[in-house]
């Protein structure tokens, strides 16, 4: 049997080299800023978005690839890999309409392609790293369900938090009010997100500055381990790689940290939580 291929979308925020590396296919999310339309990923890169951003009084707009999009790579990938089963796996249904895209999608090929649709329930590489494993276990022979099983027991184990750096873009995006928004501004505070199991942003508690929210966040990390102690470790920054150092040498202090990836959060998801995020992802070694 051929192997099987991997596709997902651009919201992954999986740095190039690993798309690369394992024959990725990344499907592009779009862009806008008024009139102007660009493809997530592909004709912007994340330090013009975010210069962009910064200077830009009104919020991008973004929207996921229409079915036709999908049903042209499939079709793609069927010709330069015939009878290969495909998985594709997407950004949380519960934030994007991107996978419902993907099944619908899935239900109008004409030929008899064998394609399997996930919802990551997660965002950012905090399902790029899913995606990642599912490629490495394809190029190593997997079957469908061999993948399917490891990306689910994959979700069960890995962890995360979103720290933001202002409640601006939250608030633009209608996730919190403007009051809200302009008390956490004035009492400096630091919301630490995650994503629940039906893969909606959350808060999980209010920290006062970014130092202490930090320490927080590696302090949660502990109690979600119980005492595991060797872990991988993803870090997503908004085109300030050096913004990944304090949290790195934190964890350092109390976990092994094997598998380190750092990567940018991309345009889309960027767009909701505005510059300045850290994003740490962890799972077991």
């Amino acid at each position: 049997m051929a192997n099987v291929v991997i596709v997902t979308d651009s919201t992954a925020d999986i740095p190039e080299e690993l798309v690369t590396k394992y024959d990725i296919h990344v499907i592009p999310l779009r862009l806008m800023f008024g009139d102007e339309s660009f493809l997530d990923g592909v004709d912007m890169s994340a330090k013009v978005f975010y210069d962009r951003l910064v200077k830009s009084s009104q919020l991008p707009t973004t929207s996921q690839p229409s079915p036709a999009d999908y049903m042209q790579v499939y079709e793609q990938i069927g010709l330069q890999y015939p009878g290969s089963p495909i998985i594709s796996l997407h950004i949380s249904s519960g934030l994007s309409g991107t996978y419902q895209s993907a099944v619908l999608a899935t239900s109008m090929m004409e030929n008899d392609a064998d394609i399997t649709v996930i919802d990551s329930k997660s965002a950012s590489y905090g399902f790029g790293l899913f995606v990642v494993h599912a490629a490495r276990m394809a190029m190593e022979g997997k079957t469908v369900a061999e993948i399917v099983a490891a990306v689910e027991q994959l979700q069960k184990k890995r962890k995360l938090y979103f720290l933001v750096d202002t409640l601006e873009y939250l608030q633009k995006g209608g996730r919190i009010g403007k009051a809200a928004a302009m008390i956490g501004t004035l009492l400096n505070i630091k919301p630490i997100l995650s994503i629940d199991e039906e893969g909606i942003i959350y808060a999980v508690e209010k920290v006062r500055g970014r130092k202490k929210a930090t320490a927080r966040m590696v302090e949660r990390f502990q109690e979600d381990l119980g005492g595991i102690t060797n872990i991988n470790v993803a870090v997503g920054h908004t085109a300030d790689p050096a913004s990944a150092e304090p949290i790195l040498e934190e964890l350092a202090k109390v976990f092994k940290l094997e598998e380190v990836v750092l990567t940018n959060v991309g345009p889309v998801v960027g767009s909701h939580v505005g510059p300045g995020t850290l994003a740490v992802f962890i799972w077991p070694a």
